[in-house]
């Protein structure tokens, strides 16, 4: 939680932010910043991990391996990894997203669903079929899908999100979930 100016102002001269209590010490409320921040919104559904995996084999053409977690993220790998280097690869590259700043870069993708990207080679597919059967929670909780504090600027205005931007919501909540409790389910090798 960002500190006031007045807050800040009264810390800077020594000015209590609270009330004191009878041994003299100051109680008021306690900051509430989390970092990394992170959504409220774990979505209750899971998407089936084979299609994620099946989608992802199309998308890179079959010419790249694939590290998937239970939440449905994926990480690209670079080839050559041993199983061990993969998981060590894709556990980095969660955790740096997710202590970075989870900037994500939705795209529609041939088949109609969306792809969400980060700023490291992992991602996120929101199946167009999975998503329409979960609309009623997809539209009631999108907004919850934003980190503390966040702002995110779409071409409708500051966190206005059409439908296309709540299914990227989804998709990144999946990478938070998979980044706050990461677990490996399968380490796909191309063909």
């Amino acid at each position: 939680m960002r500190r006031s100016f007045l807050g800040g102002l009264m810390a800077v001269v020594g000015l209590p932010n609270g009330q004191a209590n009878e041994n003299g010490k100051t109680e008021g409320k306690k900051p509430t910043f989390q970092f990394p921040p992170i959504p409220k919104w774990r979505p209750s559904f899971v998407q089936p991990l084979p299609t994620i995996i099946e989608r992802m084999t199309y998308y890179t053409d079959d010419t790249r391996d694939l590290v998937l977690f239970a939440n449905g993220t994926c990480v690209v790998l670079n080839d050559g990894l041993s199983d061990q280097d993969a998981a060590d690869f894709a556990l980095k590259t969660l955790s740096d997203i997710f202590n970075y700043h989870p900037d994500m870069d939705p795209k529609s993708m041939d088949d109609r669903n969306i792809m969400v990207t980060y700023n490291h080679p992992a991602t996120n597919v929101v199946v167009r079929d999975i998503a329409q059967t979960h609309w009623t929670e997809i539209e009631e909780r999108h907004m919850d899908g934003l980190a503390t504090d966040e702002v995110l600027f779409t071409p409708l205005g500051q966190n206005k999100f059409n439908d296309f931007g709540k299914q990227a919501l989804l998709g990144r909540a999946y990478m938070f979930m998979d980044a706050q409790s990461p677990k490996i389910v399968e380490i796909k090798r191309h063909s």
